[in-house]
């Protein structure tokens, strides 16, 4: 049987297609956005997360530790991960869920079985199920068999995507799902292959194949200052989603936020964290307008 590590489940989520969804994030990128907002996401392996504010100095996680990999200091308990196995052992003896582990293979049975305890919410909203991450394209085969169990039940299925995957694996992820939330960073190839590591030639190449297929497509701009939100970087995306000539098209605007740097702290990386700007409130209005005058609806969110 299929797996895919999965290091978080949502329910309630309103921002991730239409409805009320439940959103499953996979492990794992083949991108490595410095903006990314879920540094949590990236690694394709499980990780331990620590919040000190949580932590009331119980040290069940020290006496419990079976490599003797923490060490209590005046600013909480550190980790040796030169000894520390992320067997999880401390995660689960700590009283307050200071420690967290990032990342459990849950099979396809159990996935399903904590969908289906959300399909009422599906059915009176309109709602259904996203798959996002990371990148869940990572985890086809998995991502495949969830879909299709999905389609079994009426499901609404969304996959949220930077479309940098194998176009045979994305054509039949097409084929199982009613809708892509699509990430588009940038056009410059030479700027995208410098802020996510990968140059975005295939990601177009996909988007245009996906624009022929059945599946509904809504598109995501991480929107930075002084990296993306210029009138060149706009107006070469609004031309190229106009180039699709789909029967509708949606632009969701997400402004740089500084989530990720608390999340990198508990992480222990927080020395690889690196600050953006959030465009202001007028350079949004005109990137709504400039996608406006292309016949493109954009909004904040979404």
């Amino acid at each position: 049987m299929s797996t895919g590590l999965i290091f978080d489940i949502k329910k309630y989520a309103i921002n991730d297609g239409p409805g009320i969804r439940m959103t499953v994030f996979f492990k794992g990128c083949n991108l490595n956005c410095q903006w990314c907002h879920n540094p949590e996401s990236l690694s394709p392996k499980v990780q331990k997360m620590y919040t000190a504010s949580k932590c009331i100095g119980a040290v069940n996680c020290l006496v419990n530790c079976p490599n003797d990999a923490l060490k209590m200091t005046s600013e909480g308990i550190v980790t040796d991960y030169n000894a520390c196995n992320l067997c999880g052992k401390c995660a689960e003896v700590c009283p307050t869920k200071a420690f967290e582990m990032l990342g459990s293979n849950i099979p396809i049975s159990d996935l399903m079985k904590k969908i289906d305890n959300e399909a009422i919410f599906f059915d009176q909203s309109g709602g259904g199920v996203t798959f996002s991450g990371g990148e869940p394209l990572m985890h086809s085969e998995y991502l495949i068999e969830a879909l299709k169990e999905c389609g079994k039940r009426m499901y609404h299925r969304v996959v949220d995507t930077t479309a940098f995957a194998n176009q045979e694996t994305l054509l039949d992820v097409a084929e199982n799902c009613e809708m892509f939330l699509i990430d588009l960073k940038m056009m410059n190839s030479k700027k995208h292959k410098h802020y996510t590591g990968v140059h975005n030639e295939k990601i177009h190449s996909n988007i245009h194949k996906l624009a022929k297929t059945n599946c509904d497509l809504v598109f995501r701009i991480p929107l930075i200052k002084d990296v993306n939100d210029d009138d060149e970087n706009i107006i070469e995306t609004a031309e190229f989603i106009k180039s699709l000539e789909l029967d509708k098209t949606e632009v969701n605007l997400l402004p740089y936020h500084k989530v990720a740097e608390n999340k990198m702290v508990k992480l222990g990386i927080s020395d690889d964290f690196i600050e953006f700007e959030e465009p202001s409130e007028n350079r949004i209005v005109e990137i709504i307008a400039l996608f406006e005058s292309y016949d493109i609806f954009a909004k904040v969110g979404g």
